[in-house]
């Protein structure tokens, strides 16, 4: 069932072209065609960065916060994954480039762990565990 977004609303740009545009928005304006329409035109998104910019209705998609932690958990644990595999090649190449990449490594772990409870482990990133999965082993 088709229902446009609302003021207070929070959503993305489909499309993203710039860097504020990555960022969820909160819709400050609906324009719709007709006074007796439920059918919006387009929408007027506040950023963060407190820009203010107006896209068709069909460029628009509803994203919520959760939305937000989906994108951060791939995003660090495809993080954790490309710098363990630097680690294996920075152990063979210079043993004080082994030792920093190997502290990112932990810090990402530690990041992800701290402020989004998930569950990394820097021998297996690839596959996390969260506080809301229950159950079985990993």
């Amino acid at each position: 069932m088709y229902r446009s977004l609302e003021y207070g609303d929070t959503a993305r740009v489909i499309n993203p072209t710039d860097p504020v545009e990555y960022r969820l928005g909160t819709v400050t304006d609906v324009c719709y065609p007709t006074p007796h329409t439920t059918y919006a035109r387009h929408y007027t998104l506040r950023f963060p960065t407190g820009d203010q910019r107006t896209y068709p209705a069909a460029n628009i998609r509803r994203a919520t916060r959760a939305d937000d932690r989906a994108a951060l958990e791939a995003a660090l644990t495809s993080a954790c994954v490309a710098v363990r595999e630097a680690c294996h090649i920075a152990h063979d190449f210079d043993p004080d480039l082994s030792a920093g990449t190997a502290s990112l490594l932990r810090r990402l772990v530690d990041l992800a762990t701290l402020r989004l409870g998930l569950t990394l482990g820097p021998a297996n990133p690839a596959r996390p565990l969260t506080h809301h999965q229950e159950g079985g082993d990993q």
